[in-house]
């Protein structure tokens, strides 16, 4: 695929090198001309000095040919800018990265429709949400958020004293708004039916609205609602720290969070409701004993030191914290303390470059739908509905899907759900489905012109 990548500071110097070398003619346009020289030398891909919004300079770049347009840079006006344009030259795929801020606007502004993209993302976002999947449910083998954070996806076994066991799913009264999509038994993979029989041991993988979907995922494991609210200790309060506190205050979470620089202690404190922010330097010692880091459930490394996150990570399970996660800047870093960090009380590492990379992964394709994930005998897909399609206009029960389909998400605009029966499919919804893959084309020909 000719892909094109503005912007060649920390996140766009990894994408450039990790798809080069999966046989993708990649060009970057960088206006830093140390950063573009650079790059140049240590990369298999054209590297122009010069500015993503300027056309002469897209034109170089063969923006003609391009299949996908990523706009990388630390600026959400130069990304917008420049992936607006690109949409308009005819390219097919184009994402921009944003600051978390902007992202955190979606619900009020339709960013990628004003501007034309397909895809906004924010990589601090992307990291925090990585980090967050193992506060929100410890014991969940996945968790994957869809369709704007208003949808989660969490695989986890049926617990032998579930009172699940032994019901169909007609029989099993799940909530509105939730679905079970996907069923892993002795080997077998299968999406099911209303009819289908849940047993203890069973994989199963369940979307739906995420408070909602906490209550079902602990009535399936048949443990009893936790009455205490789980104590989150955060170290560092830049945006990788801020916006991971944001979503766990949604969760209920007790958080608080040690910041050294006083000002930003007082402009987080003034933006975050439920947490407790302290001015304090977390790689001290006497500072986490005083605050009684060791009686926390997570401790989560985010400063923008690596050292310092996993040296802090390092006391406060030395003073008793239960799990220990921590942010890593260096991918491969990242995988080595997430592969053996668990004998020294770190139980996963998440690098920012890493998740943006498996972010972008899901984009590159030739299909008209994008796989958000590969799951065992089907796939979570994400698809629009094209006008005069087969779909488009009618009611989810009036089309005739076919077996080893279920619908888990429509997203219009900013507004997104998991449809009923009686949810009307437009043009321009985007549906999300796990599709058996034996039956993907029969699906796709349903929403494709």
């Amino acid at each position: 695929m000719n892909i094109i990548i503005v912007g060649a500071g920390e996140i766009g110097r990894y994408l450039a090198s990790s798809l080069s070398q999966e046989a993708h003619n990649i060009s970057v346009i960088e206006k830093n001309a140390a950063l573009a020289q650079e790059l140049e030398q240590s990369i298999d891909a054209k590297v122009i000095h010069g500015n993503g919004a300027s056309v002469e300079d897209l034109v170089e770049a063969d923006v003609g040919e391009c299949g996908l347009f990523l706009s990388l840079t630390s600026s959400n006006t130069a990304n917008l800018m420049s992936a607006s344009m690109a949409k308009s030259m005819g390219v097919a795929k184009v994402i921009s990265r944003v600051h978390p801020g902007l992202q955190r606007e979606e619900w009020l502004f339709d960013f990628k429709g004003h501007f034309g993209i397909d895809h906004l993302f924010s990589s601090e976002r992307l990291t925090a949400i990585e980090l967050a999947k193992y506060v929100r449910n410890p014991d969940s083998v996945e968790i994957e958020e869809l369709a704007r954070g208003r949808i989660e996806l969490q695989q986890l076994p049926v617990g032998a004293a579930a009172d699940a066991c032994g019901l169909s799913l007609r029989k099993l009264n799940a909530p509105a708004g939730i679905r079970l999509a996907m069923v892993s038994r002795g080997g077998e993979h299968f999406v099911p039916d209303a009819e289908t029989v849940l047993q203890a041991g069973d994989l199963v993988t369940i979307f739906g609205e995420p408070r909602k979907l906490r209550d079902f995922a602990v009535r399936l494991q048949g443990k009893q609602p936790r009455q205490e609210r789980l104590r989150v200790v955060i170290f560092g309060g830049n945006e990788y720290g801020f916006t991971l506190a944001q979503m766990l205050e949604s969760l209920d979470c007790s958080v608080r969070i040690f910041e050294s620089d006083a000002a930003l202690c007082e402009k987080i404190a003034n933006r975050l409701v439920n947490t407790t922010v302290i001015h304090a330097d977390a790689t001290v010692v006497a500072e986490l004993e005083e605050e009684q880091v060791g009686e926390a459930d997570f401790f989560i490394g985010t400063s923008s030191d690596d050292e310092d996150n996993v040296m802090s990570c390092l006391q406060a399970h030395t003073l008793g914290a239960k799990n220990c996660l921590t942010l890593i800047h260096r991918a491969d870093y990242a995988a080595a303390i997430s592969a053996s960090g668990h004998h020294l009380g770190i139980r996963a590492a998440v690098s920012p470059r890493e998740a943006t990379r498996k972010e972008i992964q899901r984009f590159i394709t030739t299909d008209r739908y994008h796989v958000l994930r590969n799951l065992e005998g089907a796939a979570l897909i994400e698809i629009r509905v094209g006008k005069g399609s087969i779909a488009a206009g009618h009611m989810v029960h009036e089309v005739a899907w076919p077996a080893g389909t279920v619908l888990v998400g429509q997203l219009r605009g900013i507004h997104a759900e998991v449809p009923g029966p009686d949810a009307v499919l437009l043009a321009g919804d985007h549906l999300y489905a796990v599709v058996a893959h034996g039956v993907l084309k029969s699906f796709v020909k349903l929403l494709e012109v």
